[in-house]
């Protein structure tokens, strides 16, 4: 019913930036909160930001000042930018989002999306 497509992952410099996407499509009404998490490999995967349907952001202290999480709900797409990427952000990226689905607006719903790369590396 829903589907999540994560975008943006690709090899980066260090000192680097990439724009990460995720993009919700299918029977939505509306969508809640959204978070970004990433696993490297390894380790367990790690919740990275989020942000509510109002807006409202939190980020891991080791991202702080670097990453930003931003949303267009006309496009229901959620953003992850990332400046001053270094190698301990290398890992999969992934978008989970909380969902009310058309004809269902007592439930809401978490749907995960398959991930993007991001490698950061000289």
């Amino acid at each position: 019913q829903v589907q999540l497509v994560e975008s943006g992952g690709d090899l980066v410099q260090p000192g680097g930036s990439l724009r990460l996407s995720c993009a919700a499509s299918g029977s939505i009404f509306s969508i809640k909160t959204v978070a970004w998490y990433r696993q490297a490999p390894g380790k367990q995967r790690e919740l990275v930001a989020t942000i509510t349907s109002s807006g409202s952001t939190n980020y891991v202290d080791s991202v702080k000042g670097r990453f930003t999480v931003s949303r267009d709900n006309a496009k229901n797409t959620v953003y992850l930018q990332m400046n001053s990427l270094n190698a301990e952000d290398t890992a999969v990226y992934l978008c989970n989002a909380e969902v009310v689905i058309t004809g269902f607006p007592e439930y809401t719903y978490s749907y995960w999306g398959q991930g993007t790369q991001v490698t950061v590396s000289s």
